[in-house]
């Protein structure tokens, strides 16, 4: 059985799963969130792989980084990344890797982004769908009102992690 190693890990934004296939970070995301059964199954089915609650090198490894952005001393994150998702999440997921650290972008954006204004919702979903959280940076999208819409780990969370990169962004410009 091909198998997918995956771990709770405790953090100041919440308990997140970490997984890793085959030296690849597949799986960072909030442990409770609403998907939770969605997404795991999108994995394992796509992966044809199951869940084995063990570590390895790159869950060590993005347990650092993680804590590392989460105390301001990352911007980006170095790891394996394996998408598994349809060809449109993919490209939804690439394009918001584009977004850099500190800014935000809102779906309308991101639908123009990949040449297809018109799938704002489909946009929004794929967003939501995301599985690899912080990497791939679902919490910097937010409605073309400027409000704080939709996000896994909860809004109180992606405020935090807007108003972490925002700060650190001030604090690095102040230094120089």
């Amino acid at each position: 059985m091909t198998k997918i190693n995956i771990q709770y890990y405790k953090t100041k934004i919440g308990e997140l799963i970490l997984g890793s296939f085959d030296g690849s970070l597949c799986l960072l995301d909030f442990r409770y969130r609403k998907m939770r059964q969605t997404v795991d199954n999108r994995i394992k089915n796509g992966l044809s792989a199951e869940f084995v609650e063990q570590s390895d090198e790159t869950l060590e490894k993005t347990r650092k980084q993680l804590n590392e952005y989460l105390n301001g001393e990352r911007r980006e994150f170095d790891l394996p990344i394996l998408m598994v998702g349809t060809d449109f999440q993919k490209k939804v997921w690439y394009a918001l890797m584009k977004v850099s650290y500190g800014t935000i972008s809102t779906y309308l954006k991101l639908a123009k982004d990949i040449n297809n204004e018109k799938a704002v919702r489909a946009v929004a979903s794929a967003n939501g769908a995301n599985s690899i959280g912080l990497i791939i940076p679902c919490h910097r999208i937010i409605g073309s009102n400027g409000k704080l819409v939709g996000y896994g780990g909860g809004l109180p969370v992606k405020k935090r992690l807007l108003n972490l990169e925002r700060s650190n962004l001030s604090l690095k410009l102040k230094k120089s």
